[in-house]
């Protein structure tokens, strides 16, 4: 009796290491089966958030482009009314150019707020308020009616100091981008 007690027990342990192998190899498989669907479900995640800043860096850098191309057309119209104003030749066609650019100029502004970053927009506004003082001592000074400091020759200065804050703008956008340091192009 002792050996077939010995055989059944033998045969159950057998029995059930084969099937506590089967049940650790189905446990195993299905662990790896967990890390590799979490492993795609990370990349996945990661894809996507990479696709979402990639699209944001790309919307920024079209809002800086259409900001900066406008601030210097801008810029452009100003000079060439100052230097018309200058000569005493000031015509419709001029005024409507200055107004027309400016115009342009707040469109693009007010879009680049609802998404430029703190430092970017600070720069932008600066520049903004510049033009925003030129235009108007521009138009006091081609109406005729300018305060006593207000001249062709201040207008001129405003000019200069808004080509250096366009500079500036434009550094921080850069910087921003990642296409400089905050150190380069000083």
């Amino acid at each position: 009796m002792g050996s077939s007690i010995s055989e059944v027990a033998v045969a159950v342990l057998g029995i059930g290491g084969t099937l506590a192998s089967a049940l650790l190899t189905q446990r195993s498989a299905d662990r790896a089966r967990a890390r590799d669907l979490e492993h795609a479900k990370q990349l996945k995640d990661q894809e996507r958030e990479y696709a979402t800043r990639q699209a944001q860096l790309e919307a920024r850098r079209t809002s800086y482009a259409a900001l900066n191309a406008g601030a210097r057309d801008y810029i452009t119209v100003v000079t060439n009314f100052l230097h018309a104003l200058q000569a005493g030749e000031v015509t419709e066609e001029l005024r409507l150019d200055l107004d027309r650019a400016r115009r342009d100029h707040r469109l693009r502004h007010a879009e680049a707020q609802m998404m430029l970053p703190d430092e970017v927009m600070a720069a932008a506004s600066t520049v903004n308020r510049g033009f925003g003082d030129l235009y108007g001592l521009l138009k006091r000074l081609d109406r005729g009616v300018a305060g006593q400091e207000e001249s062709v020759a201040a207008a001129q200065e405003d000019t200069r100091r808004l080509w250096d804050a366009l500079w500036r703008m434009r550094h921080v956008m850069r910087v921003d981008l990642g296409i400089t340091t905050p150190a380069e192009e000083g």
